[in-house]
Formats: C-alpha cells, structure tokens, sequence
C-alpha cells in the first residue's frame, strides 16, 4: 500500500486480541484505506508512523492500557462499551467485522465512550475489586461451614466474628460432639478463615490510605 494513504488515515478501529490486533482505516471521507492484522509488538510502531487521528477500541480488559499507551502517540482514543459496537457489525463476527463496526461506532456523534482510567485509578480498582472476591470467597466459606455443622445439630449465628468464635469454641471443647475427622476439618476452614480475614484487612488498609 501507498505511503500516501496512511497520511490520508482519519479514523482507525482496532479491535484488540491476545497477540494479534485487527486494524481497520478509512479517510475523511469513509474509504477503506487498509484492513491490517499486527502483531501485538507491531501496533504502537504503526500507529506512530500515522498522523495524529481519531481511533476507536471496544473497551475491555486491556483496553486502558492499549489507550494510554497509543495516547502517548498523539491519537485521539475513545473506548466504546461492547454492546455499543454491536449494531454496527455488518456481516458475520470475525476480528475484520468488529474493526469495522468500531471503527464506524467511534465516529457517531451520539455514541457513549468510556472514560480511559489511569494506572492509579486501575491500581486502586484492582484493590477494589480483590477485595471483594476475597469477601465472596469468605462468605462461602462460611455457608459451607454453616452447612457442615448442621449435619451435626449445631446451628451457627449469622455474622463472621461471632462464627470464628463458635468454631474456636467448638476446637477447645474436648466434650464437643464432633467427631475427630470434623474436628480436623473445622480446623481447616479456621486456618482459612484466619488467612482471608488477615488479607481482607490488609486491602482495606491499603484502600483506607
């Protein structure tokens, strides 16, 4: 292809992938410049022999980065919720068609972007967002303990605190009436317990500073 037409690029869709990104370029006036597969490490040495222009990728798991990093190049990038490229998606889903359809969807007046988060914001949100599979995590932990126990007759109390107190009281009972393998296991899940409690305060911390 020309060097001529990659001077001519004014709106490029980019739909990314684990290693290879589809790349979809059209001009001022809508022509198709190029459709264009690189490979990952190709994509900033592209973009950067491009004049500055307006390039769309549907927001996803990297897709913050990718934007920050073809940012730096001097492109205008918009981030495009899924749902929101969808309808734009002229024939069969393949990487061509969705570079297409994003390429289409950045350029609509109307359209909705998401935001392009910074690291720090990525940062904290990873805080965030750990904390709370640790917090699912601990929850089911408790139901399977609370069912555990039931099989025995012992009804446990809603709320972690007062369950790790039952269990540390049921281990130091010598005439409870668990048998030992339950014993064993209720020991497990208290290790467990102790260990996501401990790492559940340690993100808070972190999220408090």
């Amino acid at each position: 292809m020309a060097t001529i037409a990659y001077h001519s690029v004014k709106t490029i869709g980019i739909d990314l992938g684990k290693n290879v990104f589809q790349l979809h370029g059209i001009d001022a006036a809508g022509e198709v410049l190029f459709r264009k597969k690189l490979w990952r490490a190709q994509v900033l040495e592209f973009l950067s022999d491009i004049p500055s222009c307006l390039i769309g990728i549907e927001a996803c798991a990297t897709a913050h980065h990718w934007a920050r990093e073809i940012g730096k190049l001097g492109h205008t990038v918009r981030l495009i919720p899924p749902a929101y490229v969808k309808p734009y998606v002229k024939r069969g889903k393949n990487d061509a068609a969705d570079a297409e359809a994003i390429c289409e969807a950045v350029t609509r007046p109307n359209m909705c972007f998401v935001p392009v988060k910074s690291e720090e914001q990525q940062r904290v949100l990873m805080l965030y967002r750990c904390r709370d599979l640790l917090m699912r995590q601990r929850t089911m932990l408790l139901q399977a303990i609370r069912g555990h126990l039931a099989e025995f007759g012992i009804v446990t109390i809603q709320g972690p605190f007062k369950m790790l107190c039952l269990l540390k009281d049921l281990l130091d009972n010598t005439h409870n009436q668990l048998p030992g393998i339950a014993i064993s296991v209720v020991q497990t899940f208290m290790d467990q317990l102790d260990h996501l409690t401990l790492n559940i305060k340690h993100l808070e911390k972190q999220l408090m500073t």
